[in-house]
């Protein structure tokens, strides 16, 4: 959603900022292009300042204009930029060839995601011949009940902070969508145990999902490595067990590149 430019607004420099970037939070994964017209009425600015700003940044290439059609959309100075700060993201550079190798070695789609706020955001993303997808997830959001990976996220959180990041309304995807907290904290308690998160057309009908935990040096988490697909292609009626292990040990391998060191208790003789 974007947010409408205030009617109190800074001066200077400032402003211009806040209202070029309002142009370009308008581009979304459902309106990946736009018209000046339709930058007006999202962003509440005038047509003349949306024109103005428009062609300074298809200058600067935050922009890119298809003149036949007259569509604007994001320009390569923007993929750029995003190129630069999930490079230079640890957890993408430690999970990225482990990701792309699970993916090979199980013919799935395989994702690594942080948190950000109340929601997951991708960080990596791979198909398999058995899950293709026709766009990445790389740069999209999620939510954190409805998903494994989500609930791999949050599953070591207190049920105070839970509450705080998703409120009492949960969003319901599908009939298996978790309905409230009570059922949220109770899958959490089965994921704390198992230490992996599954996914079963929670979010959309036909796909399932088995995630786990990557941890930080401190042993917290910071990120969560998922293989997904149809369900067919998941089977995890008989394939859960062997997916777990898998998805585990990958994640782990993770997590020990980002410094962690699990802890291994009993006698030593």
């Amino acid at each position: 959603m974007v947010a409408r430019v205030s009617a109190r607004e800074s001066a200077g420099g400032t402003q211009s900022v806040e209202r070029a970037l309002s142009l370009l939070s308008a581009f979304t994964e459902e309106y990946p292009a736009r018209r000046v017209s339709e930058l007006v009425a999202v962003t509440g600015l005038g047509q003349s300042t949306v024109s103005r700003l428009v062609g300074a940044l298809v200058a600067l290439g935050y922009l890119a204009h298809d003149e036949r059609s007259g569509l604007y959309s994001v320009g390569p100075t923007v993929i750029t930029l995003a190129g630069i700060g999930l490079n230079h993201t640890p957890v993408h550079q430690q999970s990225r060839q482990a990701a792309q190798s699970l993916a090979g070695a199980l013919g799935l789609g395989v994702n690594v995601a942080e948190r950000h706020g109340s929601s997951l955001f991708y960080l990596c993303h791979f198909e398999g011949p058995s899950a293709p997808r026709p766009t990445t997830l790389i740069g999209r959001g999620g939510p954190l009940h409805a998903t494994g990976m989500g609930k791999a996220l949050i599953s070591e959180l207190p049920t105070d902070e839970i509450r705080a990041l998703i409120g009492s309304a949960y969003a319901r995807y599908t009939p298996h969508t978790i309905p409230d907290l009570k059922g949220l904290t109770a899958v959490l308690e089965e994921v704390r145990q198992r230490g992996y998160a599954t996914e079963i057309e929670e979010l959309a009908f036909g796909r399932a999902c088995l995630a786990a935990p990557i941890r930080d040096r401190t042993g917290h988490i910071v990120a969560a490595l998922s293989v997904s697909g149809p369900l067919s292609a998941m089977n995890l009626a008989q394939r859960q067990d062997e997916l777990a292990m898998t998805v585990i040990e990958y994640a782990d391998q993770i997590s020990s590149g980002l410094g962690y060191h699990a802890k291994v208790t009993g006698l030593t003789g």
